[in-house]
């Protein structure tokens, strides 16, 4: 139990404790001028963790402002659990991505699991059942004993939660780069399905109303959890373990359950998840966002340990909670509402019409602040922003072309490449197919689920090239935009919006922070253009190692509508005969390809080029083509180039081949990573329909029934010809080669 004599507000002030509490100097002058006082011990916890990045973003507020948040179809934007977009029929699709690094540094399983868990009690808190989940994960390369452990750990936490809970984990995306050696990224994103009539809102409103605490009871795992993720990771790291919090799958599904009971009834007025900084964020922001105050009486929390303080029960970050406001006298319809799961529902305040966060321990005040002071009245910060150095040099780089002896090896190496190679490894220990509503399973483009009872269903995809943000944020920014749109229209759904998670290095240097000026600048760009607003996110800044920071991993995470389910489609080849167009022209770009980090073990000079008119014609066209059922298969090119893209459309089609002609130099024909463009196939008496309807496509072969891969140049000289069959087994093999 917890003994520890808290310091009184002189010695917090004197002996400057509010710095280890994560609070600057300066910010503690402005909590004194707030208050008129000095804070005591619990005061200065609460304004540490909500004034942190995690919670404020107070770096990162002014880049954010850039973003497009509406649109015809945007029901909430940011600023609530999760975002909300209009899919026609009174329904809507509820979804959220929140990264969950620093934990999963240090605890990998407990830091996946619980940021699976918290990002389902996002989008549930808006009154919408979660329907499927995904994520965007970034590891050091495959070959030292801890980047092993931390894989394996992740990627068995995602899978402990998500399959206990009953939601199918369907897609997702993994890029392995030393880069991430010391600061793995673990980004998880849920999907949701609501009625219009249901969405709620995280708002304390109605003077009198009862504040009640619905779940898990309260320990002291977290403390501080949102602190520790506003700063670098390093050797003291471990220390912070009791930052991390532990989840419980089962509690989690019964507090589902129970909230989605909860929205049907007219006796609630609020709820809202305790996530980062835990009882703290949610008080605070529900009477904040309602104009309102909140009393709360501590010795009423549902406490798992004995002796807990008030700052202790404040700052936990356990999992499994909702803060809820109920309408006064209504409080037993929630009860046995709840109760019915085996769950408590504790009255523990009350609202208020003075604004301010009112906490009472032991018959004592032991707070009494201001709720806007802690939920919107964080300093700001304009950093400063500087060019890199590096930037400049590849900027001024010459385009290279690597100089290859052997094409047929350099593609069953490409296909080894973690990040190219098959993810089976992974989601394989997923259940991705729970609930039965699973159309397209992990594996293609983007995962697509249906929705009951209509002939609509929802695409989905985690999409972020770091190594081209790397090297040129901006252009990088919209690259990372326009493939998720990409692998949405291949799948046959139209993108509807997104949702980020900005993931950088210490923003506090400013060759960090143009980086992620850049890299929203470029994203906002695409946004617009593919009318994609950004709904909702997460920052999760101060990514580095003892000094070292990630390359800028701004993942995005993108729904797509599906209007009927005969328009989903699949990468994989269809039947013999079948003719290949390949979409776009080539270009000789190496820069930051998985063929220029092969060939030199680096990456270095421009990143490819993006033309966001083109990229929309192109998406929208295909689209088209796609919903006239002209089209049998669409695969986007990425990683790897043409010949990957070809090769992984063959994979799973049970003895089909191509045959191919591909004009222009060899190298970049078959290995560059020159954007916009999709390889399709279409049926033969489909064709005249087809490319009248697709510009830029041209036909390059044929579906074959040989088993083969046949690349020719235009003069016929033969390239590649491999068995497919060799070719999948080089893919499908390389990362459980590479763990074992």
């Amino acid at each position: 139990m917890s003994l520890m004599l808290e310091p009184s507000p002189i010695q917090i002030k004197e002996e400057k404790i509010y710095k280890e509490m994560g609070l600057s100097e300066e910010e503690f002058l402005m909590v004194e001028n707030i208050l008129g006082r000095t804070p005591n011990y619990t005061e200065t916890g609460l304004f540490s963790v909500m004034w942190s990045e995690h919670c404020s973003y107070k770096n990162s507020k002014p880049v954010l402002k850039k973003f497009p948040v509406t649109g015809e179809n945007v029901l909430q934007g940011p600023g609530e659990g999760a975002g909300i977009v209009d899919i026609g029929d009174s329904q809507a699709v509820v979804f959220k991505i929140e990264s969950h690094n620093h934990p999963s540094a240090i605890e990998p399983y407990q830091g996946a699991a619980t940021g699976v868990g918290g990002i389902i009690r996002d989008v549930f808190s808006m009154g919408a059942r979660p329907v499927a989940l995904l994520n965007s994960l970034r590891f050091g390369e495959l070959d030292s004993a801890r980047v092993k452990y931390l894989f394996k750990e992740v990627v068995a936490g995602i899978a402990g939660y998500g399959n206990c809970i009953g939601i199918p984990t369907v897609g997702g995306e993994i890029q392995f780069d030393p880069t991430y050696e010391g600061n793995p990224l673990v980004n998880a994103m849920c999907v949701g399905v609501i009625d219009h009539k249901d969405i709620q809102k995280g708002q304390a409103r109605g003077i009198g109303n009862t504040v009640m605490y619905v779940g898990a009871k309260t320990g002291r795992d977290g403390i501080h959890g949102a602190t520790f993720a506003s700063e670098e990771l390093s050797e003291k790291s471990e220390e912070k373990r009791p930052a991390v919090q532990v989840g419980d799958p089962f509690m989690e599904k019964l507090l589902l359950e129970a909230c989605l009971e909860l929205v049907k009834s007219d006796a609630l007025v609020g709820i809202q998840d305790m996530g980062a900084a835990g009882l703290t964020s949610s008080s605070a922001e529900m009477a904040s966002k309602a104009g309102s105050g909140i009393e709360m009486n501590l010795d009423l929390v549902p406490q798992r340990e004995t002796g807990m303080t008030a700052y202790e029960m404040m700052l936990s970050e356990s999992q499994e909670r909702m803060l809820i406001v109920v309408q006064k006298g209504r409080e037993n319809e929630i009860q046995e509402i709840v109760n019915k799961y085996d769950l408590e529902a504790v009255a523990i305040g009350r609202v208020t019409d003075d604004k301010q966060l009112r906490l009472i321990h032991k018959g004592e005040v032991v707070a009494d602040v201001p709720a806007d002071a802690l939920a919107e009245e964080a300093p700001v910060y304009h950093k400063p922003s500087e060019v890199p150095v590096y930037f400049k040099e590849f900027q001024a780089m010459e385009t290279e072309t690597p100089k290859l002896e052997n094409y047929d090896e350099t593609l069953m190496e490409l296909l080894k490449q973690p990040t190219i190679s098959s993810k089976e490894w992974v989601y394989d220990q997923y259940d991705y197919q729970v609930r039965t509503s699973t159309v397209v399973c992990p594996g293609s483009d983007a995962a697509v689920v249906r929705i009951r009872g209509t002939r609509k269903a929802l695409a989905m995809t985690t999409d972020c090239n770091s190594r081209y943000l790397y090297l040129d944020p901006e252009t990088g920014g919209k690259i990372a935009v326009a493939e998720a749109a990409r692998n949405i229209v291949c799948s046959g759904g139209k993108p509807l919006a997104i949702t980020d998670c900005l993931n950088f290095g210490n923003p506090e240097k400013p060759e960090i922070f143009w980086q992620l000026e850049k890299a929203v600048d470029g994203m906002s760009d695409a946004c617009r253009l593919l009318e994609t607003p950004v709904i909702s996110g997460n920052v999760s800044l101060y990514n580095e190692t003892n000094g070292t920071a990630i390359y800028p991993t701004p993942v995005v995470g993108m729904v797509g509508l599906v209007e009927d389910l005969d328009h989903v489609t699949t990468q994989t080849f269809k039947e013999s005969g079948d003719l290949i167009y390949l979409i776009g022209e080539t270009n000789s770009e190496f820069g930051g390809s998985e063929l220029q980090k092969l060939v030199h073990g680096k990456i270095f000079g421009k990143s490819p080029e993006l033309d966001l008119a083109l990229e929309a014609k192109r998406q929208e066209q295909l689209l088209k083509a796609i919903r006239a059922g002209l089209v049998a298969s669409a695969h986007d090119v990425a990683e790897g180039g043409t010949a990957v893209a070809l090769s992984e459309s063959l994979f799973g089609t049970e003895g089909l081949g191509a045959t191919i002609k591909l004009p222009g130099e060899v190298v970049s024909a078959l290995f560059s990573e020159t954007q916009s463009r999709f390889i399709v196939t279409v049926k033969q008496e489909n064709k005249d329909e087809f490319e009248e309807m697709v510009q830029d496509a041209s036909c390059i072969g044929e579906v074959t029934e040989s088993s083969k891969l046949m690349i020719q140049t235009d003069s016929g000289k033969i390239l590649i010809e491999k068995d497919v069959q060799q070719l999948e087994n080089a893919w499908r093999g390389a990362i459980t080669c590479l763990l074992n």
